[in-house]
């Protein structure tokens, strides 16, 4: 053994043999408490102490920063940890490591165990609570400064563990030699780590009440790195410079029109194009940005809605399995990458909805679920905790950081990628605690019910929360079942979303038209129940992913006909229809087009269909119908008013026949609708209309621009002095075969 210097002085009356045992076993839960600079007093002497664990290394020394002086350190262990004692100094200084390892490399850096806590006493108490909305600014792994002095921060809650170490290649994935410390009662453990920089790969490695380990990514993660990898990679999401200033100052200046246009194109970004000169790969963010943003503005859409975006393991999920919360997914680039598609959209005039999944996760190990040895983040009993639709866990609503996590996951979306909107996935699964469960499968709530009171409350403070931070960010639910006030403010007793996609009009209107034409009559009645709660909610009237996949045919061959121009008629006219009908407008992408295929989202989009006019003629008709949409108030901005709705005639099921009218609020601006599906041409059909004059055709979905035969009215219809439909005013109509026409009162 090497002398000694005079002033070290041996210090194992202070550190005992179970405490170093503890620290080269990595068992140790309060190392800041044992590593780092010390005062001691021992047996009339007194000064500092240092100790460190140093992965590889022959000889260690403490440097001192103000003066360059070195105190040799001594091995207490052959697996890493030295330690010193420097008599007479009471207060602790600056210093670094000077380490040599075995290869004669010699390395100095900042210790660690040096600095102090990175959260504070209040954070923590907020974060107890469920009310630190911020908390993805303190948990996670964020570049910064300590002491003047560049590093990482990480945070991670386990609040069940018995020892956090933070792992990755700067310490070989050896959890001796980062552990964490410990944050008391709040369950947080913390460490920053100097000298770590943006693209480090990292885990948490926790020890749980059992013995066991397990290894977990950051449920705080940013970016992810790509399967069979799973480690989080440390970013600065803060890098973007953004150029959207008027899109966001605009739509704050929105936030009280709720009842404007609102057009979504629905899109699954690894699906929609592909590279076809690349392997077929998938088009990445920045490729995305203009490809998406020019045909959304040639489309007439004002929203692109992106399906779920946050990390996932299985691309077979289509993103609704996360695993991390936080992080776009890698598959398209990186976070910053993401901001650029978001900015550029932002710039073109398009607005991004993002599908958001707070329900449920996977159970893969090596993210949430049992995440510190323990059901952390979802409930023990499988009779709550388990999602048994989807193979999942659902998330514990009650428990205060659980709540926090995902509320401030909402905001987070909000905050770092300035996102327009959330649609929340599976909002029912929410609502209900019987969901998909049978009698004995399900525990009631306190009040002996079936609905999810915490659950209830999450949803009503999210939606809170955000409309207070981001006044304009709209929220939109995916709720099938008739729970009441979903749309209604939380003020007002209601759950508070901005609108719920209309499902039940949705499986109505197929059904309908999804029977051969001479079946029709006696399914009148799916076409026109929707008007009974049509003004019960704020509602979007939508054609979803869920509906052209699993076998349930593409929106094309679900129409109830022989052949592809008749299947074509059938699906112009049910889209004229859904445009004429109250409510705001999805489309799911490929259906615009006509897509013959079920979605598949390992394959492009057939787009060369569009070279042939059944489809090419549908997806003109999308945009015209958008173009119209927006461009006239009676069609858009009395979505959400029954004011703006009126029926001429619903009951001509023989024909199957009916029309309606759609008017603004000052009955100034009126649309005449009227729709025919049956194959036949039906000449002099009169109908009775509100106002007498000149109505111009202004879509006829049997144009032969839209690869119709070309049977109308000659672009108008003149009202004559006989009544009918309880009106003064009527039109002898010539109606097309499988169409919708839309007319507009101009003149007297």
């Amino acid at each position: 053994m090497r002398r000694q210097p005079e002033n070290f002085h041996r210090i194992a009356v202070i550190i005992t043999p179970k405490q170093i045992d503890a620290l080269i076993s990595a068992r140790e839960a309060e190392p800041h408490a044992v590593l780092g600079m010390h005062p001691f007093k021992t047996k009339g002497k007194s000064g500092l102490v240092v100790r460190a664990m140093v992965d590889g290394a022959v000889e260690a020394e403490v440097v001192e920063l103000k003066n360059g002086k070195s105190f040799p350190m001594e091995s207490v262990s052959e697996k890493g940890l030295f330690e010193v004692a420097i008599p007479r100094r009471r207060t602790v200084f600056p210093y670094q490591l000077r380490v040599t390892y075995a290869s004669g490399e010699k390395r100095q850096y900042h210790d660690p165990y040096r600095f102090l806590p990175t959260l504070s006493e209040d954070d923590l108490y907020l974060f107890g609570e469920g009310n630190e909305h911020r908390i993805y600014k303190k948990l996670g792994a964020h570049l910064r400064q300590m002491d003047g002095v560049p590093g990482v921060s990480f945070g991670v809650w386990a609040p069940s563990a018995k020892r956090v170490s933070l792992v990755g290649n700067f310490n070989h994935w050896d959890g001796r030699y980062f552990p964490m410390r410990s944050l008391g009662a709040s369950g947080v453990w913390e460490l920053f780590v100097p000298g770590l920089g943006e693209g480090e790969l990292y885990k948490f490695e926790i020890l749980d009440q059992r013995d066991n380990l397990h290894v977990k990514t950051d449920p705080y993660g940013t970016y992810f790195e790509a399967p069979p990898g799973n480690a989080s990679i440390v970013h600065n999401t803060r890098k973007h410079t953004w150029k959207d200033e008027s899109w966001m100052e605009q739509r704050v200046e929105n936030a009280a029109d709720i009842d404007r246009p609102i057009s979504i194109y629905e899109v699954h970004l690894g699906s929609w194009k592909r590279k076809v000169e690349d392997a077929a790969r998938p088009f990445n963010y920045r490729e995305l940005a203009p490809m998406l943003a020019d045909y959304a503005v040639e489309m007439g859409f004002t929203h692109i809605e992106v399906m779920p975006l946050a990390e996932h393991p299985f691309e077979g999920s289509w993103g609704y399995q996360v695993s991390g919360f936080y992080a776009p997914t890698h598959r398209f680039g990186n976070p910053d990458d993401f901001a650029y598609f978001v900015d550029h959209l932002h710039q073109r005039g398009i607005g991004i909805i993002l599908d958001w999944v707070p329900a449920h996760f996977p159970r893969d190990s090596f993210a949430l679920a049992e995440f510190d040895g323990t059901h952390l983040y979802e409930h023990a009993d499988p009779r709550q905790g388990a999602q048994l639709d989807w193979g999942t866990l659902i998330f514990n609503f009650g428990r205060n950081e659980v709540r926090g996590f995902l509320v401030a996951n909402a905001l987070a979306w909000l905050d770092r990628y300035h996102i327009d909107g959330l649609r929340v996935d599976a909002v029912a699964s929410m609502l209900y605690l019987d969901y998909s469960r049978e009698e004995g499968e399900w525990i009631p709530n306190k009040h002996g019910g079936r609905e999810n009171l915490e659950a209830i409350d999450f949803l009503r403070e999210t939606n809170r929360l955000v409309h207070d931070y981001y006044p304009g960010v709209l929220m939109i639910a995916e709720e099938s079942t008739a729970f009441a006030g979903i749309s209604k403010p939380v003020d007002e007793g209601g759950i508070g979303f901005d609108f719920k996609w209309n499902m039940g009009w949705m499986h109505d209107t197929l059904r309908f038209f999804e029977k051969e034409p001479v079946h029709r009559k006696w399914h009148h009645n799916d076409l026109t129940f929707g008007a009974l709660y049509q003004w019960s909610e704020n509602f979007v009237t939508v054609f979803s992913h869920d509906e052209v996949v699993h076998g349930k045919g593409s929106m094309l061959h679900k129409m109830g006909a022989w052949h592809i121009p008749e299947k074509a008629a059938n699906l112009r006219s049910l889209y004229a229809h859904m445009w004429a009908w109250p409510g705001k407008k999805c489309l799911f992408m490929g259906c615009e087009f006509g897509q013959s295929d079920e979605w598949k989202y390992a394959g492009s989009l057939d787009w060369h269909l569009c070279q042939f006019i059944d489809h090419e003629g549908i997806r003109l008709l999308v945009r015209d119908l958008n173009y119209l949409y927006q461009k006239e108030p009676a069609l858009s901005r009395t979505d959400l008013s029954p004011q703006g709705f009126r029926w001429i005639a619903a009951h001509d099921t023989e024909a199957s026949v009916i029309s309606f009218l759609r008017q603004d609020e000052a009955e100034e601006s009126l649309f005449f609708v009227v729709g025919h599906f049956t194959p036949l041409t039906r000449e002099d059909y009169r109908i009775g209309l509100p106002r007498a004059g000149r109505w111009e055709e202004v879509i006829n979905t049997n144009s032969e621009y839209y690869g119709g035969s070309g049977v109308g009215n000659g672009g108008e219809i003149h009202t004559e002095d006989v009544e009918r439909d309880g009106m003064s005013q009527s039109g002898v109509f010539t109606l097309p075969p499988l169409s919708t026409m839309i007319f507009k009162w101009t003149s007297n």
